[in-house]
């Protein structure tokens, strides 16, 4: 049986028709945008007048149909209004139209059957058309007639037709025939194109020094004090004071995630460890983060001390009493406006300004994005018990999310979107998601709880491109599965960055990657991992409550979440990457390992020459090293990558993953599965972890080793290193270093006839050092 042929995971680069202009090398030349000129045929149905009744009653519910061959779009109906102002927009796809007469009818709505008020007909012929940036084309009234051609009595409908291009302002909020199959209002806000803007982010930090006059519940004992913290849904907690008095002091940092509009108060409560998981509640207090003061720099700001209060009613008999005491603590509470907050993963940040914009510079440039179409895409599910898939795509690059129109029902979609974004730093990355939409019918999370899916990503550093030169690619699209990675189909992007200043874009690499205040106060790793994952919940949360919502799940896979758990596969990568960063290492090690023994004469002796002359002069050691390196560096720019990165899956080792390993990867966490298949991977894991422990150990001892020649841990050995010095200082003394240089080069480059197959002295005399493995249990 003969084989498929192996799927094609490569980039390849496209020549689009962009704008409408032609490609002159990497030029454009025509200035209209990166995306393919698409022509529309836009109806824009402004309001009515005069309608005539149709009820019993004399009135009427008027609402307008718009028909366009087989695609047929509707307005909303008004009850009892014989005046109706719509302002609705519809787009018909000109690739798409089926028909040479547009009607626009204007229909009474009723129970059984809608009444038929009156229409307008268009010959497409006689449409006029309207470029961008012109003025907007002005509705005119236009009198209705009924089926055979006759104008009514009374009815006047507001119209404007024209034939456009998605540059037009009307395309956002237009109603598009392509959703010709999506009803209810949530379903077409759900397939329109949106711009979002993630929430701004603040670091907390909170400070807590002490408290005074605390009220322990049981004054026997020495109280156990500590405080508790929570924002949101972040809690935390300090450790328990080392003075057991009332009077407690701690002087700890505990850090949230913060975004603006702030709408959750800083809950702190004072508690005492009464007993193991039994704590009692010593005072609280809420602190609204609106009045709190924000930090640009690393200055001190001015503690403050806050009051604790407690509610504690007593009884007396058959009377009760409120007692309310005011306990004090003491704390420093700041918003930290210096710090860039991650809520991505710092190996592809699209951003890594500060908070607070005082500390922003001025942008270096622009980045265009023109989001053209898909090929192949898989079908994703099955609708009408055939398979489809609605398709739209997410870009995301700072603070600005952008989300295409859906595309309904169609495996090889066209956007042809633009957008554009501000550039403050090129070692940055733009990242490009495909996903199908599962909330079309305004069911939402209704519906069995519907989740948008994956389709896949890809990712593009800004570093790694050439300015103003325009890129067409068509980008794989993988996404991995429990059974293997899959290409989903392929996505055509358009892009182009813009430097407004090279010196300034320049410079910007001899700037610190990150805000100073990551270096000045650095945060932990800990810290950091668990900062990042809250602000990732918190985009997540305050996007899916946009309207329409940018879903959580797509948020997450946007941003990586998850990516830093344990997988065989990304560790088999990082092991294969480290091997490919020091393959150049060995290999320079196997071509100096061939000169010293002869392979080829010729060269060996060439090395001999250049070394002489590098002993005599060693003044041109270091000009020799640089010219060499810029000789190499301009040998390579014949080779220089030409095309954008893009998911290689070798790299990744998804191409050739056990199935086992991805069945791991897929697991949830804590894990789902049976007994014996963890157990099988726990061993497998102590397997793997005690090769990489003996590899450090082994580094350990090592550098123990190095240290061990000074230390008299073994005092004969250090005995001999101190004489040895001793003695190399008076020969290095008194000889001259070219003789010192030329006999060690000479000696090391000497033919295999002079050589011992066993180790040299100075490697058997440092095998023999001591290690401090010899304690270890």
């Amino acid at each position: 049986m003969q084989r498929p042929p192996p799927e094609d995971f490569s980039l390849k680069e496209t020549k689009p028709h962009l704008g409408g202009g032609k490609f002159t090398g990497d030029k454009l030349t025509s200035t209209y945008d990166l995306v393919e000129q698409m022509q529309y045929l836009y109806v824009r149905v402004v309001k009515a007048k005069d309608l005539p009744g149709k009820d019993v009653t004399g009135s009427c519910d008027p609402y307008v149909e718009v028909k366009l061959g087989n695609y047929k779009g509707t307005t909303r109906h008004f009850e009892k209004k014989s005046n109706p102002e719509w302002n609705q927009v519809f787009a018909f796809s000109k690739d798409r139209l089926q028909a040479s007469m547009l009607e626009v009818s204007v229909k009474d709505k009723d129970f059984v059957k809608d009444d038929f008020m009156g229409r307008v007909l268009f010959d497409l012929n006689e449409v006029p058309k309207r470029v961008p940036p012109d003025s907007p084309l002005a509705p005119q009234w236009y009198r209705l007639e009924d089926r055979n051609g006759n104008k009514v009595k009374g009815g006047e409908l507001m119209l404007a037709v024209w034939m456009g291009t998605q540059a037009d302002e009307a395309f956002p909020e237009a109603w598009h025939s392509d959703a010709a199959t999506v009803s209810g209002v949530d379903g077409l806000a759900n397939i329109r194109s949106k711009v979002y803007l993630s929430p701004k982010l603040w670091y907390l930090r909170v400070n807590i020094i002490e408290a005074q006059d605390l009220v322990p519940g049981d004054k026997t004992r020495f109280p156990e004090v500590f405080v508790k913290a929570v924002l949101g849904n972040q809690a935390l907690r300090t450790r328990i004071s080392t003075s057991k008095t009332i009077n407690p002091m701690w002087n700890e940092d505990l850090m949230f995630v913060a975004a603006e509009p702030f709408d959750d108060h800083l809950i702190l409560s004072v508690e005492d460890r009464i007993a193991p998981n039994k704590e009692e509640i010593l005072g609280r207090c809420a602190i609204p983060l609106q009045y709190i003061e924000r930090r640009l720099d690393h200055k001190p700001l001015n503690s403050k001390w806050y009051n604790v209060e407690k509610h504690v009613v007593i009884g007396e008999g058959d009377k009760k009493k409120e007692v309310k005491f005011s306990s004090r603590i003491h704390m420093r509470i700041c918003l930290e406006g210096g710090y860039h907050v991650l809520d991505e993963s710092t190996h592809y940040s699209s951003d890594l300004r500060a908070t607070a914009k005082q500390l922003w510079k001025s942008n270096i440039g622009v980045l265009e994005l023109g989001i053209l179409s898909a090929v192949g895409l898989s079908p994703m599910k099955t609708k009408d018990n055939r398979a489809t898939t609605d398709a739209y795509c997410v870009a995301k690059y700072g603070q600005k999310w952008v989300r295409t129109r859906t595309i309904i029902d169609n495996f090889t979609p066209r956007w042809n979107e633009q957008y554009t974004w501000e550039v403050f730093d090129p070692c940055t990355v733009i990242t490009i998601g495909v996903f199908d939409n599962c909330h079309l019918h305004g069911g939402g999370d209704k519906n069995g709880g519907a989740r948008d899916s994956k389709i896949g990503k890809v990712r593009i550093r800004l570093s790694t491109l050439e300015t103003d030169r325009v890129y067409t690619h068509s980008y794989p699209l993988l996404v991995l599965h429990p059974s293997g990675v899959k290409k989903m189909g392929e996505i055509q992007l358009a892009m182009r960055f813009t430097c407004s200043s090279l010196l300034n874009m320049m410079h910007m690499y001899s700037m610190p990657l990150l805000p100073k205040m990551h270096y000045i106060h650095p945060l932990t790793i800990s810290q950091l991992d668990n900062l990042r994952h809250q602000a990732t919940q918190i985009v997540s949360m305050r996007l899916s409550r946009a309207e329409p919502p940018l879903r959580k799940e797509v948020v997450e896979y946007m941003l990586d979440v998850g990516s830093h758990m344990w997988s065989m596969r990304r560790s088999k990568a990082n092991f294969f990457r480290i091997m490919g960063v020091l393959s150049g290492i060995v290999a320079v090690g196997r071509w100096f390992d061939q000169i010293c023994n002869w392979k080829n004469p010729i060269t060996t002796v060439l090395i001999h020459i250049l070394f002489l002359i590098l002993v005599l002069y060693p003044e041109l050691i270091l000009p020799t090293i640089f010219l060499y390196l810029f000789l190499i560096g301009i040998w390579y720019y014949r080779w220089r990558p030409r095309h954008p990165p893009h998911m290689d899956t070798r790299l990744s080792c998804a191409d050739n993953a056990h199935p086992d390993e991805l069945d791991e990867e897929f697991d949830t966490f804590p894990t789902s599965r049976p007994n014996e298949i963890v157990r099988m991977r726990y061993d497998r894991l102590r397997s793997i972890a005690g090769r990489i422990q003996t590899v450090v150990g082994d580094l350990a001892t090592q550098g123990e080793r190095f240290q061990s020649l000074l230390s008299w841990r073994d005092p004969r050995a250090t005995s001999l290193f101190v004489i040895f010095c001793l003695i190399a200082a008076v020969v290095l003394y008194v000889t001259p270093f070219q003789v010192v240089a030329l006999l060690t080069g000479f000696y090391v480059l000497r033919h295999p006839r002079f050589r011992h197959k066993l180790p040299s002295v100075p490697l058997n005399f440092f095998r023999r050092l001591p290690a401090r493995n010899d304690c270890m249990l």
